[in-house]
């Protein structure tokens, strides 16, 4: 999405930030096969993981999740109902997989590298659905 925005010029725009659910990549830089393989497609990756936090409900205006399993996990600790509102699965904002009813994207963790290859394709066509959706934000 990052790279999205920034083909766009959108990043003063739209702020983003990436958090998980568990504690066991915290502190540490992506996984270095979906580094290499953003990286083929000319997308950097970069940062480190953090676990999501209470103020982000606050900070955000969207919460997106990549599977069902987290998004009740973020469901979870939402403060209220307004919180849980912000919530969704990020390939709602991708029509083929709202028609086809397959909104979850695979871990490809413990997958070969094609499983990584697929998820930058589910993610990127997402993306580019969250990004239609936003300009349309934008220009209300």
């Amino acid at each position: 999405m990052r790279h999205l925005l920034e083909e766009q010029g959108l990043t003063d725009e739209i702020e983003i930030d990436s958090a998980g659910t568990g504690g066991w990549h915290i502190g540490k830089p992506p996984d270095v096969r979906a580094t290499e393989a953003a990286r083929a497609r000319g997308v950097v990756l970069e940062g480190q993981g953090r676990r999501i936090a209470p103020e982000d409900f606050d900070r955000f205006d969207l919460l997106l999740t990549m599977d069902r399993e987290n998004l009740m996990d973020v469901l979870a600790i939402a403060p209220d109902e307004t919180a849980r509102e912000k919530v969704k699965l990020l390939r709602e904002f991708d029509p083929q997989a709202v028609a086809a009813g397959d909104l979850d994207v695979p871990d490809p963790y413990y997958g070969g590298d094609a499983g990584f290859e697929n998820v930058l394709e589910l993610v990127t066509r997402a993306c580019g659905g969250l990004l239609s959706e936003l300009r349309s934000d934008l220009s209300r």
